[in-house]
């Protein structure tokens, strides 16, 4: 049945982030399902043809590394888990890049790790190339580089990069493909648990109905989808989470049918550099602040000065992004400070006029400009 505000959401993302996972696109064997992926692609293509941009983020290289390997498990040190993702993914994109030939069009391969989003200069980079990739009859095809990746530059999960995937670009919708049929209301396994079919209101006891398990194909789990959808919702963007494994699952999406879980966007579309201070980059330390100061920043729209820091932690150099908490812990907002961590823990609890006599000189009379400010929701 046609739902009307699913419709709407579907008929306003002018975007859509397809995030497929490991088990949807895998057999009993881990070999690839080629069936399914061409079904995929097919709906895909019909996406294309109502002139959005589409985006696969799509998990799998492992999976598919471990068939061709022959491996009945799933590697767990570090250089068989690459070689088997080295393996994998050349046969990936392959695939895709072969069934898309069928309808027109061709793949392009993005391999990413979390440092191409922690500098602005490559998190642009990355932006600039998918904006060039749409004007060409192409579907890119984005996953984490696996054969590359350590633990410092892991996004964690193909989850967390679809998050940022659909943060990095406007008007976006995020469909997680996973073979769960949606957010249920209880245990998993428990007949009784439903999925819950619409979630209007972001609220962290959602991560309550997270279950701890994960596929024993794929890296994440419900609580790591969670993370990633709120990651979307908070910037003002809609997530819809739903069975890939169901059949002519992306036309049901598109059509507006109730299928899986929508997550509503929190508020108005977050402006896109504030998107890359608040919700994709990882800050490089705290200032926490006492309760003027953050009813300055969150309440009023105001510049954090240094008299309203009460304490500075972590090593960071100037136009780092830095967590900014309350007193009782909390972050409620992340900005580029204009000072490194040793000037900043100098100034810190001073007024401005201050700075001069303590540094020498007054280069900034904000330690974060409310420019360069994002306010968390």
């Amino acid at each position: 049945m046609v739902n009307l505000l699913r419709r709407e959401v579907i008929e306003t993302a002018k975007t859509v982030v397809i995030k497929v996972g490991t088990s949807v696109l895998s057999n009993d064997d881990d070999s690839l399902n080629i069936a399914r992926i061409a079904a995929l692609v097919e709906q895909v293509d019909r996406i294309r043809k109502t002139g959005r941009r589409v985006v696969l983020v799509s998990s799998g290289a492992v999976g598919a590394g471990m068939g061709l390997l022959g491996l009945k498990e799933r590697p767990k040190d570090l250089p068989h888990l690459q070689a088997a993702a080295a393996t994998g993914q050349a046969h990936l994109i392959r695939l895709y890049d072969d069934c898309l030939q069928a309808h027109g069009c061709r793949a392009a391969q993005l391999l990413l790790t979390a440092n191409d989003f922690r500098t602005r200069e490559r998190y642009l980079n990355v932006r600039n190339t998918l904006n060039s990739l749409f004007d060409y009859p192409i579907v890119p095809v984005i996953n984490e580089n696996d054969t590359v990746s350590i633990t410092e530059i892991q996004f964690g999960d193909n989850d967390q990069l679809a998050g940022m995937v659909s943060n990095l670009l406007d008007d976006s919708i995020l469909v997680i493909l996973s073979v769960v049929d949606g957010l249920l209301d209880g245990d998993p396994d428990s007949p009784d648990s439903r999925v819950v079919t619409q979630v209007s209101n972001w609220d962290e006891r959602l991560l309550s109905l997270a279950a701890d398990t994960q596929s024993r194909r794929g890296k994440g789990g419900m609580r790591s989808k969670l993370q990633a959808i709120r990651r979307v919702v908070n910037v003002g963007e809609n997530v819809i989470l739903a069975n890939g494994r169901h059949q002519d699952v992306l036309d049901r999406i598109l059509a507006g049918e109730e299928i899986g879980t929508l997550f509503l966007a929190q508020g108005a579309s977050i402006p896109a550099w504030k998107r890359w201070i608040g919700y994709t980059i990882e800050p490089a330390g705290r200032l926490i602040v006492d309760e003027g100061a953050r009813k300055a920043l969150s309440e009023n729209g105001r510049s954090l000065l240094p008299i309203g820091i009460t304490r500075v932690e972590g090593r960071f150099e100037k136009g780092a992004v830095v967590a900014v908490v309350n007193a009782a812990g909390i972050e409620f907002a992340r900005g580029l400070t204009n000072y490194d961590s040793r000037s900043a823990s100098s100034i810190c609890g001073r007024r401005t006029a201050e700075i001069d006599a303590i540094l020498g000189e007054t280069p900034y009379e904000e330690v974060i400009h409310r420019d360069n400010l994002a306010v968390l929701g």
